[in-house]
C-alpha cells in the first residue's frame, strides 16, 4: 500500500490575544525513508554534546521550558543542526498565515483555514489520490485547527482514507518539522512588515541573514504551486 501522510502544527492561540496565526502543513509519502536523516542528526547532537530534545520552537528560542539550562549558542547550534537535517528529508510542506484583526471572530477564521486547505488538497488532488491511505497527525491542541483539518480532508477525499493520528512533537520528529517550519514561515512575515522581535533577531540576525540561512533553505521544501 502506498499511504501519505500530514503532519499539522500552529502558532497563536485560538484567541485574539496574538498578532497572527499561522498553520503548517506537512506532506510525507511514506515510502520515503526519513529514519537515516533522523538517526545522522541524533549522532550529531551526541558528537555536539548537545541533548536529544523533542524541538519545540518557542520554548528554544525564549529559554523556557526543557531549554532553560541552555545558553543562547547552544540553542542556536540546535536550531542549525535541526536545519541541517531538514535540508535532507523528502518532504513538502505549506504554510497558511493569517492577520487574526482581519476576521471579527474564531468562527470566521476557522472557516477560512478550512477553504484554504480544500483550495491545497484540490490543486495537488492527483498527489492525494495516488494513497490509498492519507494519515493525518496533529496533537489535537486547538479545535479551531481540528475542525478545520478533518472538514478540509473530509471535503476531499474519501473518508475511508484518511486515518487520523495522534501527532504529539514529543513521538513524532515530523511534527517537530512542522513546527520548525511553522516559525520560520511566521518569522519571514514578521520581517517582511518590520514586526521582527528582539528575540528574532538575536537567533536570526538580520532579515537579509535570516533570508539566506533560514528561510531559502526551508522553503526548498515548499510546496509547488498549482
Amino acid at each position: 500500500m502506498a499511504d501519505g501522510s500530514i503532519f499539522a502544527d500552529e502558532s497563536g492561540e485560538q484567541g485574539f490575544q496574538s498578532e497572527y496565526y499561522a498553520l503548517t502543513l506537512v506532506f510525507h509519502d511514506q515510502s520515503n525513508p526519513v529514519i537515516p536523516m533522523f538517526e545522522g542528526y541524533e549522532q550529531t547532537l551526541r558528537n555536539a554534546g548537545l541533548p536529544n530534545i523533542p524541538l519545540h520552537t518557542s520554548p528554544l528560542l525564549n529559554g523556557h521550558d526543557a531549554y532553560q539550562h541552555l545558553s543562547v549558542s547552544q540553542r542556536k547550534r540546535l536550531l542549525t543542526y535541526f536545519l541541517s537535517m531538514l535540508f535532507k528529508l523528502p518532504v513538502q510542506y505549506v504554510t497558511l498565515i493569517y492577520r487574526k484583526t482581519d476576521y471579527t471572530t474564531l468562527e470566521q477564521l476557522g472557516l477560512r483555514i478550512k477553504r484554504d486547505i480544500v483550495n491545497v488538497v484540490f490543486d495537488h488532488l492527483e498527489l492525494f489520490q495516488s494513497f490509498d491511505a492519507v494519515k493525518v497527525y496533529y496533537d489535537g491542541g486547538q479545535s479551531l485547527i481540528t475542525r478545520a483539518i478533518r472538514g478540509a480532508v473530509e471535503y476531499v477525499l474519501s473518508k475511508q482514507a484518511i486515518v487520523y493520528r495522534q501527532g504529539s512533537p514529543t513521538d513524532y520528529r515530523l511534527a517537530q518539522v512542522a513546527d520548525f517550519i511553522c516559525t520560520v514561515e511566521l518569522t519571514a512575515r514578521k520581517y517582511e512588515n518590520h514586526e521582527q522581535t528582539a528575540t528574532d533577531e538575536r537567533f536570526f540576525g538580520t532579515v537579509r541573514t535570516f533570508r539566506k540561512n533560514y528561510l531559502k533553505q526551508v522553503r526548498r521544501h515548499l510546496l509547488p504551486s498549482q
